[in-house]
């Protein structure tokens, strides 16, 4: 009996058929190079809008120059960017030349140290962004309780670019998240290989 291209076994246990298996590993494939892709170059582009942003104001014949090093939150931004755009880089390559040798994830070890790194990357992304967006909302907003003043009133220009580049890194978040789960998804499908192959050898 065949249903949507499930099979039913006698024991009535659904059983996909290997070209469904097929077509769903070359979704998560190509998923998996466009979100990684997305990531490298959303976080050239997140560190490079803020990292390049300046801004000169003169006070009472005092100048003054705003840089994203004023901001120890902006500069772990940065940093994390940029080793987000590394590591995707690698990862991008490694996706490229499975695809075109046609060969599949079956290295155990190697799904493992994928789907560390990627929930590494999630996770010191969410951080940094966490951390970036508090610092940006001081500076918008200020604190009057601690007499902190709005910096974006003089520093207009800066804040913009900066508002920019983070909201670029949270689309990378984003991204790394998604990317998180579909590195986990193909990690717990191999290990159910495996147990399958171990059970049908008894």
């Amino acid at each position: 009996m065949n249903y949507l291209g499930v099979g039913i076994s006698p024991g009535n246990v659904p059983v996909y058929h290997a070209s469904n298996l097929k077509v769903i590993d070359r979704r998560v494939r190509v998923a998996e190079l466009v979100l990684r892709c997305l990531i490298c170059g959303l976080s050239v582009l997140a560190a490079v809008l803020i990292g390049t942003d300046t801004q000169v104001k003169e006070i009472f014949t005092i100048r003054k120059k705003a840089r994203f090093t004023d901001m120890k939150a902006l500069v772990l931004l940065v940093v994390v960017n940029g080793v987000a755009a590394a590591y995707s880089f690698i990862q991008v390559v490694r996706c490229v030349v499975g695809m075109v040798r046609g060969s599949v994830l079956v290295n155990k070890p190697l799904a493992w140290a994928i789907f560390t790194g990627d929930q590494g990357m999630a996770y010191l992304n969410v951080a940094a962004v966490g951390a970036a967006a508090q610092s940006a909302m001081f500076a918008k907003l200020g604190q009057t309780e601690l007499q902190w003043m709005k910096i974006c009133n003089m520093y207009g220009k800066f804040c913009n670019q900066v508002g920019e580049g983070i909201a670029m890194a949270v689309l990378v978040s984003v991204c790394t998240v998604v990317l998180s789960c579909i590195s986990a998804f193909s990690l717990f499908r191999l290990c159910g290989k495996n147990k399958a192959k171990s059970s049908s050898g008894w």
